[in-house]
């Protein structure tokens, strides 16, 4: 990001050139002679001050809390293709945002024909439950895959939780009283929520088909679902069970609600590990977006 003012008005960037995602926070985005400004107060990676965003090259703003924005400011980033995110803090909740998506279709009819075909969809199953679990399943069956896929999870639970030093009595979750769950229960119910929001980003900023997954079926966010599990081992479970250890082990946070916890240990580890951007690589990966072919 660059202070002053840059007059690129009439340029386009294609997405394909673009990198990367800016967050903004407590401040006020405008426009102005053809370029986006962003006074703030101070948040995030941010100091105090005034600065002119390149737009042009970036996939998407992210705008975080106490940020307002002004039409003309909307109007020139839906020009130019550069997506506007209404995010949580460190984007750990997905509230809004315009537009989505590449300058074309390509990606989003190689999803659709990859899920109309089973033969296909059979083997996209197989590569993602092959990503989390390390290996290349035998069986093409989807129940077959679900069922290997949930005892493997039953002894993950166990041997992380093991190795933070808690106590582990099984995965329970009752929607109706998430709050009665054990402080484990709950630190995984926050993440999952805070790493699902992840994905939206990246199914949206790719341009794939949300409801349109391979091991998911019935959500309208399937496809999300889908992404949102692949960080379950290395993202979700380290990143509750880190958070339910932190509120044991520090005094000062042992009357701390533990969603407030994980969802902050949620959103630096999302920004550390810059978990949005890698979700963006296996999707295009699995969909094989960047084999160099073109979409037939």
């Amino acid at each position: 990001m660059l202070r002053g003012r840059l007059g690129l008005e009439t340029s386009r960037v294609p997405q394909t050139d673009r990198h990367g995602l800016l967050w903004v926070a407590r401040g006020r985005l405008s426009a102005e002679d053809g370029t986006l400004r962003f006074v703030t107060t101070g948040g995030g990676d941010l100091s105090p001050g005034d600065y002119a965003i390149p737009f042009q090259m970036l996939s998407a703003v992210m705008l975080g809390p106490g940020t307002s924005v002004t039409h003309d400011a909307l109007r020139l980033l839906a020009r130019h293709g550069c997506a506007l995110v209404a995010v949580g803090e460190d984007g750990v909740r997905f509230y809004a945002g315009m537009p989505f998506g590449n300058d074309d279709s390509a990606l989003a009819r190689r999803h659709a024909r990859a899920w109309a075909d089973p033969t296909e969809r059979s083997r996209i199953a197989r590569r993602l439950y092959a990503w989390r679990l390390g290996e290349v399943l035998p069986d093409a069956d989807i129940a077959v895959l679900r069922g290997i896929e949930g005892a493997r999870m039953k002894e993950s639970y166990r041997l992380l939780a093991q190795q933070y030093g808690l106590e582990w009595r099984g995965r329970r979750y009752d929607r109706n009283a998430p709050e009665s769950a054990d402080l484990p229960n709950q630190a995984i119910n926050h993440v999952v929520t805070a790493v699902e929001s992840a994905a939206m980003l990246a199914v949206a900023l790719t341009g794939a088909i949300p409801s349109l997954g391979f091991i998911h079926e019935d959500s309208g966010n399937a496809f999300t679902l889908d992404v949102t599990d692949l960080f379950r081992d290395t993202v979700t479970l380290p990143t509750a069970f880190g958070a339910v250890r932190e509120c044991q082990q520090d005094v000062a946070k042992s009357g701390m609600n533990i969603e407030r916890v994980a969802r902050r240990a949620a959103g630096r580890v999302l920004r550390e590990k810059k978990v949005v951007p890698t979700m963006i690589d296996r999707i295009k990966e699995v969909l094989r977006a960047d084999d160099g072919g073109g979409d037939a």
